[in-house]
C-alpha cells in the first residue's frame, strides 16, 4: 500500500456538553494540525498516490470552511460535541465527497482509503480512517 501525506492546521473555538468534559464545558479554543494520508494498492499512470499540490489545496479549502469559527454557532454541529474525534470525521467526509467530485485529479478515483488525523498537541491527537471503496454506492 502506497501513501503520501499532507499537513495544515486550523483554528476554532466551541464547547462541550456533559460533566466529562470538566472545564471545557466553556467556551474554548483549538489549534490543530491536520494530517490527511491518502492511500492506494498501486501508483497512478503518473507514478504517484495523488498530486500533493491538489491534495494540499484540497485539505486546505476543507479547513477554511472551519477555521477561526465558534462550532457552537454551526448549525452543521448543532446538538453535537464536536470532540477532535467528531472532527476527524467531519473533515474526512468532506475530503471524501471532494475527492468523488473528482477535485484531487481523474486519478484518485482510484484511491482506495484515507486518514485524518487531528493533532491537539505534541502529545494527544485522534483520527477517522476508512476505506473510500465502502463510500461508492
Amino acid at each position: 500500500m502506497y501513501s503520501v501525506n499532507v499537513r495544515d492546521h486550523f483554528m476554532i473555538a466551541h464547547s462541550f456538553r456533559g460533566e466529562v468534559f470538566g472545564p471545557a464545558q466553556r467556551l474554548h479554543g483549538a489549534t490543530y494540525v491536520v494530517d490527511l494520508e491518502l492511500r492506494r494498492v498501486e501508483l497512478d499512470a503518473d507514478g504517484v498516490v495523488v498530486d500533493i499540490a491538489l491534495a494540499t489545496e484540497v485539505l486546505r479549502g476543507v479547513l477554511s470552511e472551519l477555521n477561526l469559527r465558534n462550532l457552537d454557532d454551526d448549525p452543521a454541529f448543532e446538538g453535537k460535541n464536536t470532540t477532535t474525534e467528531f472532527m476527524a470525521r467531519v473533515i474526512f467526509d468532506r475530503i471524501a465527497d471532494r475527492i468523488a467530485k473528482g477535485e484531487l485529479g481523474p486519478h484518485a478515483s482510484e484511491l482506495s482509503a484515507l486518514r485524518v488525523r487531528l493533532n491537539e498537541s505534541h502529545v494527544a491527537w485522534a483520527a477517522y480512517e476508512g476505506a473510500l471503496s465502502a463510500r461508492a454506492g
